[in-house]
């Protein structure tokens, strides 16, 4: 058995037993399925966004709206492709009306599945998506727009913060900054 098939058997008996998870409230306010995520187990590259919004919820498939559509649009742009990274959400439900995770259902689901399914990737570098996604894991004092494009550490992994695609939707001129950071995580990776 290779490496990735391995993985993905380990993401698997991670994912089973939480299909209808209800360890925090989101599990009960609607969502239509758990979003676990999603792409190469054995990635170099782990995206980490807030959580799940309609498309997603509907697909059960991390970033498949337009946040998502940019996202890849830009990995492909820079020679990478989506299927070649691994995708995932601080939390797994949908918030409802697409509202910011609570810091307790943020921390009930990054102990349930984020460290679990890190240690199972193993990435090389980390990338988080936007504010919610960054506080989430190193704490709501660091802002986003001061630590973007630099290298930290999250759990004895090197993480790069940059904006979440729907930021970068609304602020079109963020966009060569978007594609620097997206750069700048992919050559690291290396």
């Amino acid at each position: 058995m290779n490496a990735k098939t391995y993985k993905q058997s380990l993401l698997d008996a991670l994912y089973a037993p939480y299909r209808h998870c209800t360890m925090c409230p989101l599990g009960t306010m609607g969502r239509t399925q758990v979003v676990f995520g999603e792409g190469n187990p054995d990635a170099d590259i782990l995206f980490i966004g807030e959580g799940p919004g309609a498309s997603e919820d509907e697909q059960g498939r991390p970033f498949v709206g337009r946040s998502g559509k940019l996202l890849t649009k830009t990995l492909e742009g820079l020679g990478v492709a989506r299927a070649e990274v691994f995708i995932t959400n601080i939390v797994k439900c949908r918030p409802p009306e697409n509202r910011q995770p609570t810091h307790q259902e943020a921390q009930i689901c990054t102990s349930l599945f984020l460290f679990n399914q890190t240690k199972i990737i193993r990435p090389t570098i980390i990338c988080t998506l936007g504010a919610t996604a960054l506080r989430s894991l190193l704490g709501d004092d660091i802002k986003i727009s001061k630590t973007r494009g630099t290298t930290l550490s999250w759990d004895g992994y090197p993480l790069v913060p940059t904006y979440h695609p729907a930021y970068i939707l609304r602020n079109a001129t963020e966009l060569p900054t978007f594609v620097q950071d997206l750069a700048l995580v992919i050559e690291l990776s290396k």
